[in-house]
């Protein structure tokens, strides 16, 4: 969301007499929480209930895809902590919707969440392409119908291979279990934190009888592939019919 202040698509929108609106499905104390910590200066909105969200489902605009496993999002909070998600009907995945005053639907894009977008929690289309697409659509004279859901738009970021992922949510974990980053910042330390623990278990077999440190490994191996496969389950991807397809 924050590249769509940087690169002046919201002014942009605004200087044609539009709004830009982020909604999250969590409650609004959390929204605005992210609206403050991310600097947007377009309103934040909580939809706990997933009442927008049905609306656009019912007007034949956008259909969201939903989670309902919820178990590891709020695993990456302390116990207690007054700030850990809730998200009471699950969670949608991250969407965008423009829409004209009309009604007319001007853009539309869905994340599925696949195991080549991280369960969709990376990649987004490129706000400029976003505005070029709304002001492509404008610019057609007599165009009355709706745009059709954008299925290949270039994204902001690459895929990122799915053992790699996990190995790095491991890490993330401290090798005790598989545990969300609080912000993309956090990746590179889970992966320093990767070398040294390779590096760890290469000097345990350079330096400890090989029995033991064969032993030692697999032990933690049989520990941590239940949590592994655990974390899998709570990602819930979806396999696209063609694998390259990002969007509806």
């Amino acid at each position: 969301m924050r590249s769509y202040v940087d690169e002046g698509v919201v002014e942009e929108v605004r200087a044609r007499g539009g709004a830009v609106y982020a909604i999250s499905s969590e409650p609004q104390t959390l929204a605005d929480r992210a609206q403050a910590g991310w600097k947007l200066d377009f309103p934040c909105v909580g939809d706990p209930h997933h009442e927008i969200a049905a609306v656009c489902r019912e007007r034949g605009w956008l259909d969201l895809v939903v989670n309902e496993r919820l178990e590891f999002p709020r695993s990456r909070a302390p116990a207690g902590n007054a700030w850990a998600p809730t998200h009471p009907k699950g969670y949608f995945q991250p969407g965008v919707l423009a829409v004209h005053a009309d009604g007319r639907v001007l853009y539309r894009w869905r994340s599925i969440p696949t195991r080549r977008n991280a369960g969709g929690a990376i990649r987004r289309p490129l706000a400029g392409h976003v505005a070029r697409e709304v002001e492509h659509r404008l610019a057609e004279s007599g165009a009355t119908g709706d745009a059709p859901l954008d299925e290949s738009p270039p994204m902001d970021a690459q895929g990122i291979w799915w053992p790699l992922f996990v190995v790095l949510l491991v890490a993330n974990g401290w090798f005790l279990r598989p545990r969300g980053f609080s912000s993309p910042a956090r990746i590179p330390f889970a992966a320093v934190r990767l070398a040294a623990f390779v590096g760890a278990w290469v000097a345990a077999f350079v330096w400890l009888p090989m029995p033991l440190a064969a032993l030692g490994l697999v032990g933690w191996l049989v520990f941590i592939l239940p949590r592994i496969r655990w974390v899998q389950r709570e990602f819930q991807s979806i396999v696209p019919p063609n694998p390259e397809t990002t969007g509806g």
